[in-house]
């Protein structure tokens, strides 16, 4: 049976984050069917067209990639985290795309959606990277078109940058997928909690981001649509490096040194080469610090609990070493359990059907 989508922040969901930066496409699927085999209830895959690093990088395509993990897994809810739906495609192609996979995986699936990078964006268009005026009026123009196309038929559309011609999506699923809006600010936060299902966010910030912006944010959005009419799910990556060597767990986080660049550092940077030169040679002590690292499941939990208190109720875990069968058996015994235990949830141990 599949994870409740619809029931929101109310049952506790615990994720994997697969990294598609970092693994190829089969390894990639392996390591996700062992996460749902494990315990984990989602599993989460990013869409990028060029990677974090140019040496070691991995960028595969995420639409047919989730296809092949709904074909292989049963229970899982499986999503983008996330997808930028305004410039490599067209909106009605992730319309048809996210149908298709509804129609497929029924209550499994969620579109998970953001503004865009350049790096993913412009090596694959060549177009100039606009400011972000123009990439959140793109991203609200292509969500109304997304949803137009899920509940309408012969739909022509007039937008400032998008059109269709009588188009109709004819394979879809019973009930729209979920539309969750990954949110770093005031701005996208309000338009997340107004339009969207859910909000994605990532873990390592500072507090006050969460308390004092994103989540009254959210409520404010909620609100101005009647909060009490909908579910409404508050996700957010956790980033974990979690081992019984604590050498080991702070130098897996080396793998992602890029994180540990500020945003000014690494928004415009286009080429995968650049970003390795950027985050080459950064010390552990820095890299390590967008990540909960400890041997300690107790600790691990002390510190995500921050997040539950928060409010968030869907957790996804990204852990950075290459070692992510080693990860998921670790985790899945001793965290996950504990988590659950906190949260009262039914199930406090791990579903185990194979070993890492």
């Amino acid at each position: 049976m599949a994870s409740s989508i619809a029931t929101g922040d109310a049952v506790l969901k615990l994720g994997y984050k697969a990294s598609a930066e970092q693994f190829g496409p089969t390894e990639l699927l392996e390591f996700s069917c062992l996460a749902e085999q494990s315990g984990f209830d989602s599993v989460f895959i990013s869409d990028h067209f060029q990677p974090w690093k140019h040496v070691g990088g991995h960028a595969p395509f995420s639409l047919s990639w989730l296809g092949a993990l709904g074909a292989r897994t049963s229970r899982v809810i499986i999503g983008t985290s996330v997808l930028t739906p305004t410039f490599r495609y067209h909106p009605s192609v992730i319309a048809q795309a996210f149908a298709t996979l509804g129609a497929m995986f029924p209550g499994r699936v969620v579109l998970g959606i953001g503004t865009g990078e350049s790096l993913n964006e412009v090596p694959s268009t060549g177009m100039a990277w606009p400011e972000f005026k123009e990439r959140f009026a793109r991203l609200r123009e292509a969500v109304t078109l997304i949803r137009r196309l899920w509940s309408e038929e012969r739909v022509t559309f007039t937008g400032q940058y998008y059109r269709t011609e009588r188009a109709t999506i004819y394979d879809r699923p019973s009930e729209p997928v979920p539309i969750y809006v990954a949110a770093a600010g005031a701005m996208i936060a309000r338009y997340a909690g107004r339009e969207g299902d859910g909000l994605i966010c990532t873990s390592g910030k500072a507090l006050e981001l969460y308390t004092e912006t994103l989540l009254p944010k959210v409520a404010e959005g909620l609100a101005e649509v009647g909060a009490k009419t909908r579910a409404y799910e508050r996700m957010i990556e956790v980033k974990v490096s979690f081992d019984t060597e604590m050498t080991r767990a702070m130098e897996d986080t080396r793998h992602w040194a890029v994180l540990a660049l500020t945003p000014e550092e690494k928004m415009s940077v286009e080429d995968p080469v650049e970003m390795d030169r950027l985050a080459a040679g950064l010390p552990a002590e820095r890299t390590a610090s967008r990540w909960i690292v400890s041997t300690d499941p107790d600790e691990h939990v002390a510190r995500i609990r921050s997040y539950l208190d928060l409010g968030f109720r869907h957790l996804v875990f990204h852990a950075p070493g290459p070692d992510q069968a080693r990860f998921i058996r670790l985790y899945s015994e001793r965290v996950l359990p504990r988590l659950r235990r906190l949260c009262g949830s039914a199930e406090d141990t791990p579903r185990h059907h194979g070993s890492a």
